[in-house]
């Protein structure tokens, strides 16, 4: 294949611009979605783990939907479906007033659906903590409220720092899908690079690099973020020693 490169083009106005733009807008649909599912997610994933059937229920069936549907599908759903069936004065402002709905509708369809992912792994750090911590603080007269927020909560959210830091890795490469809708992020910028100046490799090939480091920047932070809040006596090496 006799490819013609050119690296020099991505140094170019506008070219160069454009992927700023689109890591900007990487982070900004990446960091929105992850504050909406981690706080949608914490409280779905401790409903599941509360004495309630009816609450249990309906976190389950939270979780069981988002996260069986397609991300794309529920994208599409979100900006296309969705204002076609709520009230006409609520449509016509989600459909012309609503401030860069593109976005919006980017970092909710993606927060709600990585929400549903969250909630198992907070579900999964709270069932992790020993009961008895749970009738120990029951018994010293904490209420249900205090037990999770004083007890409960902080040991789990520790627990479950190493697959909280591979779903917060997955939003970034998930925000990528927000070029379906007309979000201008890393991956559309470099399409659009492409379109304009037939250097595919070269787009594309820099967006691959910059999705790797910002990988191994969230995991380098999270991994010192572990050591820091590492709670004694919890990792399996002392749990088995």
């Amino acid at each position: 294949m006799n490819y013609n490169w050119n690296w020099h083009v991505l140094l170019q106005e506008p070219y160069l611009q454009w992927l700023i733009s689109g890591v900007q807008w990487t982070f900004q649909v990446a960091i929105a979605a992850w504050i909406l599912a981690f706080s949608v997610g914490s409280v779905i994933g401790v409903m599941r783990t509360l004495p309630h059937r009816g609450l249990q229920i309906i976190a389950a069936s939270y979780v069981e939907l988002f996260r069986n549907i397609p991300l794309l599908v529920q994208i599409f759903l979100w900006y296309f479906v969705f204002p076609e069936i709520v009230p006409e004065s609520f449509s016509k402002w989600l459909k012309r007033d609503m401030p860069n709905p593109e976005f919006i509708t980017a970092a909710w369809a993606l927060g709600l659906y990585t929400a549903s992912r969250v909630a198992e792994q907070v579900r999964a750090g709270i069932t992790s903590v020993a009961v008895g911590l749970a009738k120990a603080a029951y018994a010293s007269g904490l209420s249900v409220v205090q037990c999770y927020r004083y007890i409960l909560l902080p040991i789990a959210y520790r627990l479950v720092l190493p697959p909280l830091t591979s779903e917060f890795l997955t939003i970034f490469k998930n925000s990528s899908l927000a070029l379906t809708i007309g979000v201008l992020e890393l991956t559309a910028q470099s399409q659009q690079i492409t379109e304009y100046t037939f250097q595919g490799f070269e787009a594309f090939t820099v967006a691959t690099i910059i999705y790797v480091l910002i990988a191994l920047l969230v995991t380098l932070i999270m991994a010192q973020l572990e050591r820091t809040l590492k709670v004694p006596g919890f990792n399996s090496a002392e749990r088995s020693s």
